[in-house]
C-alpha cells in the first residue's frame, strides 16, 4: 500500500476502547448490528445472501428508516456487510430455487460481549468489504455485463480491479501521509484536488500540463464516489464536490485556481478510527508504520532506536510514556548504557537520551554521576547536573569538550533539522572555544572528519569555513 516510505511518521492513535465505540457508532455498522439482531428464521434470503426485495421494506422499518426514498437501498448495503462481518450466518437452501436460512453468527455476540480488539477486528473486516465496493465500477445495467458462462465480461467493463484498487491504497496512503507528517494537516481536513494531484503530478513537474489537469479532474470525480462510499463505516469524514460546480450533466469540474473557494471542489479527512484502519492495511502490506506508544514496554535501546527520527512533538510523547512506566534512576541508567557506542548512529541515540533524561527529575542524579568519568557519556551528564541545578559538578577534561562539541553536531546533521538553526548551532560551538579547529581535528570520535566537513560547508563565516576545511583535511589524513 501506498505510500513508498519503508518507515512512516508515527501516528498518535486513540485507545483500542475509544475506537471500539467509534466503531460501533458509525452507521453502516450500526446498522449491520441491528440487522442482524432483528433478523430471523423468517428472514428470506437470495442465493447471494442478499435480502430478497420482499424483505426489504421490513428490514428498513427495523432500522427506522420508513419514509427516506433511500431506505431500501441502506438496508440492502447494512445487510450485505453483516453477513460480510459475520454478524449472521446464511445457509443455502436445499433446493436450488429455495431461498437460504439466516442464523446469528459468533461475531454478533462479540459486539456486546467481546473485547474493543474483537470490536475493532469485525470493524477492520467490514471496511475490507467497504474498500472492495469503494474499488468497484457503479454498473447501471448488471445484465448487459454477463457473459454466456455467467460471468461479469470485465473486458466490456474496461475495469481494472487491481489497478482501481491500487489506486484507492495509494490515495488512502497520500491522505494517511499527509495527516501524520509534520506540518501536514494534523486533524484538519485535506482539499480533494490537492489528494488527486498526489496521485497524478510527478513530484518534478513545474507547472501541469493541461492533460495532467483533466487527469486530476477525473481523479476528483473518482475520489468524489469512493468517499462518498468510504464515509459510512467511519473511515472518512468527506465534504462532497459541490454539485454547482457542475455546468452541465456529466461535466467534470476542472481543477480550482488560487482564488477560487477550494472547499467547493471536495474536503476529506482520515476519523481517528481511519487512521487506526488504514495502518492496519499498511502494516499488513509490509509498512514499517509506528504507534506513539508502541515502545512502552521496549528496551531504552529500542525506545532510540525507534525515535529516531520522529517529530519531536512524537519523540517526546514516546519517551514520556516510556518513562511512566519505569524508576526515574533505573530508567536513567538504562538510557544512558543505551546511548554509548561508536557506531554512526550514536551520536543521535546520545541526543536523544539526553533529551529523555531532561524529562527525569533529581532522583536521576545518582545514576548521572555514576558516569561523569565516561568519555562518551560525561560531557552529556555535566550538561544535565547544570541544567537541573545540582552542586560540585566537576570541571570536564578539555579533550571531553571537544569530544562533545563533535558529538553534538553530528547528532545534530544526522537528525535533518533546521538548517538555520544548525548553523547557529555550529558558529556557537565554533567561537565558544579559541583555537577550535587545532584541537577539534584531533578528537577520537568516529565522525570528526564528517562534522569538520560539515562546517567548511555550513559556516556563514568564510575564513573560519576555509578553517574547518583544512582540519577536516588533517582528521582525515591522521587517519
Amino acid at each position: 500500500m501506498a505510500p513508498d516510505r519503508q518507515t512512516l511518521p508515527p501516528v498518535r492513535l486513540r485507545s483500542d476502547a475509544e475506537l471500539a465505540r467509534d466503531a460501533l457508532a458509525t452507521p453502516l455498522l450500526a446498522r449491520a448490528v441491528r440487522l442482524a439482531r432483528w433478523a430471523g428464521p423468517e428472514t428470506r434470503v437470495g442465493a447471494g445472501g442478499e435480502l430478497v426485495d420482499e424483505q426489504l421494506p421490513a428490514a428498513a422499518e427495523a432500522l427506522g428508516l420508513t419514509g427516506d426514498p433511500d431506505a431500501e437501498a441502506y438496508a440492502s448495503e447494512a445487510w450485505r456487510l453483516a453477513v460480510d462481518t459475520g454478524l449472521v450466518e446464511v445457509e443455502d437452501g436445499e433446493r436450488e430455487d429455495a431461498d437460504g436460512t439466516v442464523t446469528p453468527a459468533d461475531n454478533l455476540a462479540l459486539v456486546t460481549g467481546g473485547s474493543p480488539q474483537d470490536v475493532l477486528a469485525i470493524w477492520l473486516e467490514g471496511f475490507d468489504a467497504v474498500f472492495a465496493d469503494a474499488a468497484a465500477p457503479y454498473i447501471d445495467d448488471l445484465d448487459a455485463l454477463v457473459g454466456e458462462d455467467g460471468e461479469i465480461d470485465f473486458e466490456a467493463l474496461d475495469w481494472d480491479p487491481e489497478g482501481e484498487a491500487e489506486f484507492l491504497e495509494g490515495v488512502l496512503g497520500n491522505l494517511y501521509l499527509l495527516t501524520v507528517s509534520e506540518g501536514g494537516a494534523g486533524d484538519g481536513p485535506v482539499p480533494l484536488p490537492a489528494l488527486a494531484a498526489s496521485m497524478v503530478v510527478p513530484d518534478d513537474m513545474g507547472e501541469p500540463t493541461d492533460d495532467v489537469l483533466e487527469q486530476v479532474s477525473d481523479a476528483m470525480m473518482r475520489l468524489d464516489e469512493q468517499f462518498r462510499v468510504l464515509e459510512p463505516i467511519g473511515l472518512v469524514a468527506y465534504d462532497p464536490v459541490d454539485e454547482a460546480l457542475m455546468a452541465e450533466e456529466g461535466e467534470e469540474p476542472a481543477p480550482p485556481v488560487d482564488d477560487e473557494d477550494v472547499s467547493r471542489y471536495g474536503m476529506v479527512r482520515l476519523t481517528p478510527l481511519g487512521l487506526y484502519g488504514v495502518r492496519a492495511r499498511m502494516l499488513e502490506a509490509g509498512l514499517v508504520v509506528p504507534a506513539v506508544g508502541e515502545l512502552a514496554d521496549k528496551g531504552a535501546d529500542a525506545l532510540l532506536d525507534g525515535i529516531a527520527h520522529y517529530p519531536q512533538a512524537a519523540a517526546r510523547a514516546e519517551t514520556a510514556g516510556w518513562l511512566a512506566a519505569r524508576e526515574a534512576g533505573a530508567a536513567a541508567r538504562e538510557l544512558l548504557a543505551a546511548a554509548r557506542g561508536s557506531d554512526p548512529d550514536s551520536p543521535l541515540r546520545r541526543l536523544h537520551a539526553q533529551q529523555a533524561l531532561s524529562l527525569v527529575g533529581a532522583e536521576a542524579e545518582p545514576a548521572v554521576r555514576e558516569v561523569l568519568d565516561d568519555p562518551e557519556l560525561g560531557g552529556l551528564a555535566r550538561v544535565w547536573l547544570a541544567e537541573h541545578g545540582a552542586a560540585d559538578i566537576p570541571a570536564p577534561p578539555e579533550a571531553m569538550i571537544f569530544w562533545l562539541a563533535i558529538d553534538t553536531i553530528a547528532a545534530q546533521l544526522d537528525a535533518d533539522g533546521d538548517l538555520t538553526e544548525l548553523q547557529d548551532l555550529i558558529e556557537g560551538l565554533t567561537s565558544r572555544h579559541g583555537g577550535f579547529f587545532e584541537a577539534a581535528w584531533r578528537v577520537e570520535h568516529p565522525a570528526t572528519a564528517e562534522v569538520l566537513e560539515a562546517i567548511g560547508r555550513l559556516h556563514r563565516d568564510k575564513p573560519t569555513a576555509k578553517e574547518a576545511r583544512k582540519a577536516a583535511f588533517k582528521a582525515r589524513s591522521k587517519g
